[in-house]
């Protein structure tokens, strides 16, 4: 049998410069992983460099990078790793990882990924038990409104399908929307208008509440979502939670992780 200390898993996130939200997502999926796999040595590393460097001067808080985790476990004589994302889709930044992880794969025996939070159907259908039991008291005539991050990358039309979906498993007052592509909150005003609802919850569908929730999201700016909500009349209520709050969505990732272990030869 192998010995347990040549095997690892490496959690993969994007990264965030608040911390109450890192530890209260990133932190947790780590911990739940490494409680789900005793087996295994559990490594992280964060893609984004500027947030990285940002916890080093603000906080004084080293967090990896994807190579110095790569070769960090590569000096302590790991020979079959896992790589799971904490990514929602398998876009770009998905895929520059895993060509990064790749690029290395001379110095171990194996190396597979788990899936981001969204690869199937069935991930959807988690994700959305997830959300709704998460707000399980909203009332039918509230509006839930989902902030998507979005991409240019052609993946970008599964926030789309999520919101078709939710509607599918009669949620017909969650809307999905994102910042940086389609649906836009222009998109989302007009659709929402329609639905004449009550109340406006609002909150991030991103593993984080970093930014985009703070600032794009409920900012005190007009051109917040809102801002631009209010504008258009409605009570509007923002809810700062990323979605590695929710035990069903951390669910998903360690799913992926047995999936991907299932893999291994």
């Amino acid at each position: 049998m192998e010995h347990q200390s040549q095997k690892a898993i490496l959690v993969v996130s994007f990264g965030t410069s608040y911390e109450a939200s890192r530890k209260a997502t990133i932190e947790i999926i780590e911990q739940d992983i490494a409680d789900a796999f005793p087996d295994y040595r559990i490594y992280h590393a964060w893609t984004s460099k500027f947030i990285i460097s940002v916890l080093k001067k603000r906080d004084g808080i080293s967090i990896p990078t994807m190579c110095e985790a790569i070769e960090q476990m590569i000096h302590d004589g790991i020979r079959t790793l896992i790589v799971q994302p904490t990514h929602i889709l398998d876009g770009i930044e998905n895929n520059v990882m895993k060509e990064t992880v790749l690029s290395y794969k001379d110095s171990f025996d194996q190396i597979v990924f788990g899936a981001p939070l969204l690869a199937a159907s069935d991930d959807e259908t988690h994700a959305i038990a997830a959300v709704t039991s998460e707000f399980k008291n909203l009332k039918a005539t509230d509006a839930l409104v989902l902030m998507g991050h979005g991409t240019t990358h052609q993946i970008n039309t599964a926030y789309s399908e999520l919101d078709r979906h939710f509607k599918s498993l009669g949620h017909s007052n969650v809307f999905i929307g994102t910042v940086e592509a389609d649906p836009t909150i222009q998109d989302l005003v007009q659709e929402v208008t329609e639905f004449h609802p009550t109340a406006i919850y609002l909150t991030p569908f991103m593993i984080v509440a970093g930014d985009h929730a703070h600032h794009d999201m409920a900012g005190n700016s007009p051109d917040s979502w809102v801002g631009q909500f209010h504008a258009a009349g409605f009570e509007v209520c923002p809810v700062i939670k990323g979605l590695g709050e929710y035990a069903g969505i951390r669910a998903i990732f360690i799913e992926h992780i047995k999936k991907a272990i299932s893999m291994l030869h």
